[in-house]
């Protein structure tokens, strides 16, 4: 399968994980979940309340990385982690300033997220996501990032070609 692929490229003992999005066909998400979990991959999050996802608009909404964060966890239950998308470096800084569980590097080349993992220092979970090809996935698994999520597991794995004749 498309997660099997992703899953194998990564270096040998590798702690890095694939993970599936968001991004399902509507009626079939727990059949393209289950098909991610039986080529190796993981499931990002089980629904929109198992945890808090920031996004670009929701960071435009309140204001800034700080903001969004500090609203979250004032509303979130204690055990709710919080995950922030980032698109640069400086609001990688405010994110992990403002004590973001997980950071999510949205589009950055191989060379931004050697950079992103020097400033984050253990601070907090490393997901890399958008523009995730085949080719990458070992450079991103040496790096050393926690997540790779991949959004092409789900949105644009080809289907089998299944038919059933009579006669």
């Amino acid at each position: 399968t498309m997660t099997r692929l992703f899953a194998d490229a990564l270096p040998e003992g590798s702690s890095t994980r694939i993970t599936d999005t968001r991004k399902t066909t509507p009626g079939l998400r727990a059949f393209e979940r289950y098909a991610v979990r039986c080529g190796g991959g993981y499931n990002h999050r089980e629904d929109l309340g198992a945890a808090i996802l920031i996004k670009d608009n929701h960071i435009a909404a309140a204001g800034g990385c700080t903001q969004a964060i500090e609203r979250a966890r004032a509303y979130a239950p204690h055990t709710c982690r919080i995950e922030c998308e980032v698109d640069t470096l400086a609001q990688l800084e405010e994110a992990l300033t403002a004590k973001a569980d997980i950071v999510m590097l949205d589009n950055f080349t191989d060379e931004e997220v050697r950079d992103a993992l020097a400033l984050i220092n253990g601070r907090a979970i490393v997901e890399v996501s958008g523009g995730i090809t085949l080719e990458r996935v070992a450079a991103l698994g040496t790096l050393g990032v926690d997540v790779i999520s991949v959004g092409a597991l789900t949105h644009s794995s080809p289907s089998s070609d299944l038919g059933l004749d009579w006669g």
